[in-house]
């Protein structure tokens, strides 16, 4: 049960991480697989925590690219950002 706990709290405060701390803390993470020899269990903790910060990086950028696409201008040439539809709703 303490496990989940701390699955929880971990996503919790990875939802708090600007994505370019979360980007850094990635690559840190790959390095460190790449030029370690770690032991599994290491391995296998920094496997995890890097596939959860590359969905959250994922995630971050499909929200910023959604934003782009829904600036558009006004009569007098200025941008506006139109509402972004829900994306739960969109499935």
């Amino acid at each position: 049960m303490a496990k989940a706990k701390d699955a929880d709290s971990a996503a919790e405060d990875m939802q708090k991480l600007p994505f370019e701390v979360a980007l850094k803390r990635l690559e840190a993470i790959v390095e460190a697989m790449e030029g370690d020899d770690l032991p599994l269990e290491s391995l296998l903790a920094r496997y995890q925590e890097g596939t959860d910060l590359a969905q959250f990086c994922q995630t971050k950028l499909n929200e910023a690219e959604l934003k782009i696409q829904q600036l558009e201008k006004n009569s007098k040439g200025e941008p506006v950002l139109k509402a972004v539809p829900d994306l739960e709703e969109q499935s």
